[in-house]
């Protein structure tokens, strides 16, 4: 019997459908905004093109390849990122983040004469009322301020996205305002933004809506719309996903959710998901080097990845618990994959190049330990599973493979 068929979804059968307005695009901005946190390493530039190959590799759309205006190391970095995609004939298409300034815009124009490289200028400033209020900006110094940057960067021959910080918090008027001079002044691209994590998915849903309702369809231009969050709340996936059933076309987000604060929307969780609700173009989509990306980015940004993190943490497969160790047992005695990645998990490990593992713990039964040793072609003799299943119900931790072993006699240990 197909898996599948053991499952009834009430995701599927139940739920309002997603009306996309087409196929889902993936911003990353692991290489940018994912700096931002103050506990992060920036990269060196070999760690950055690594990662680059495997954005690539798992199909994400676009990247920010940085904030050259930030000085001659960013400058640095973000040619030989564009270079890369140049040289290596990449699909993946280029942003880099601008303040609304043209001594921020400037530099990337001269990126691109120098790489050959579209890249497409993300200028951003602040919306909300507290933000305005705070910096004694008045409204006509917001609206001037968009104009000349966006004209500007349409002068270079750039590509130019709007993006206004802490839309989540800005009041509608103010927000149908802006956007509609970066519009009229030639954006095609815009990004609303939860800069402060502030957002529900009621909220994002309902700003998303607005901003095409009020904004995108009364300009009659052909307008890419993008959201940006961040998890201060713990509700950076789900914001997003509201986004899109919103309307939103792009997700802007970095890998495991690195960022300021408590971080960005998580890019490998946003996949996790598009891939399992089947969404364009992600349900065919091949992501087996979804954890190799979350590790390089681990290594090279120094943020750990938590042992109980989502698809790519160490324990995200993995268990000690006797009831379910033995429902994937059984399920692996099927000779079905399928059924023992899915009998005990929400998310097929295999479809991530994953895989279940049973450990020996306080919690287990003997049939961990007879797995365990089954799996490691090691003789399971009544004296040495039960000197393991003793040891490991004395224990107050799953067991390590070094303890395991020093409960086995000399002959196995050899073997």
């Amino acid at each position: 019997m197909n898996t599948s068929e053991l499952i009834y979804d009430w995701n599927k059968n139940h739920a309002p459908r997603l009306k996309l307005p087409g196929p889902v695009l993936l911003n990353d901005e692991s290489l940018r905004d994912g700096l931002q946190s103050p506990s992060v390493r920036d990269p060196s530039i070999p760690e950055k093109i690594e990662i680059l190959h495997l954005m690539e590799a798992l199909g994400i759309d676009s990247l920010d390849l940085g904030l050259p205006g930030a000085g001659a190391r960013a400058v640095e970095h973000v040619i030989a990122l564009a270079r890369e995609i140049v040289t290596e004939k990449m699909k993946i298409r280029a942003n880099c983040a601008a303040r609304t300034h043209e001594n921020d815009i400037r530099p990337i124009a001269e990126i691109v004469q120098k790489t050959g490289l579209r890249i497409e200028a993300a200028t951003f400033i602040g919306s909300s009322p507290i933000r305005r209020f705070t910096e004694g900006w008045t409204d006509d110094f917001l609206l001037q301020t968009t104009e000349k940057a966006v004209k500007y960067a349409v002068s270079l021959g750039l590509d130019s996205m709007y993006v206004t910080e802490d839309t989540s918090r800005c009041d509608p008027e103010t927000v149908k305002r802006l956007y509609s001079t970066a519009i009229s002044c030639g954006a095609r691209a815009i990004v609303i933004c939860d800069t402060a994590g502030h957002a529900t998915p009621m909220g994002a849903f309902a700003l998303v809506e607005f901003v095409i309702e009020e904004v995108v369809k009364p300009s009659g231009e052909k307008i890419r719309v993008d959201w940006h969050g961040h998890s201060d709340r713990g509700l950076a996936i789900a914001n997003s996903l509201a986004a899109l059933m919103a309307g939103a076309h792009c997700v802007h987000a970095c890998a495991i959710g690195i960022g300021e604060r408590v971080g960005n929307t998580q890019m490998d969780q946003m996949l996790v998901n598009l891939k399992l609700m089947g969404i364009a173009p992600w349900g065919e989509q091949d992501l087996t080097k979804l954890k190799q990306y979350c590790q390089a980015v681990s290594r090279a940004t120094g943020v750990p990845i938590p042992a109980n993190y989502p698809v790519v943490g160490d324990d995200a497969f993995r268990t000690a618990t006797g009831v379910h160790a033995s429902a994937v047992i059984k399920a692996f005695k099927k000779n079905d994959m399928e059924l023992a990645n899915t009998v005990y998990s929400g998310v097929p490990s295999h479809v991530f190049g994953l895989e279940q593992i049973i450990d020996v713990g306080p919690m287990s039964g003997k049939s961990n330990v007879l797995f365990w040793l089954e799996r490691r072609g090691i003789p399971a003799t009544e004296e040495v599973v039960d000197r393991i299943y003793s040891r490991a119900k004395a224990s107050d931790h799953t067991l390590s493979e070094a303890e395991i072993f020093e409960c086995l006699p000399e002959a196995a240990k050899r073997s």
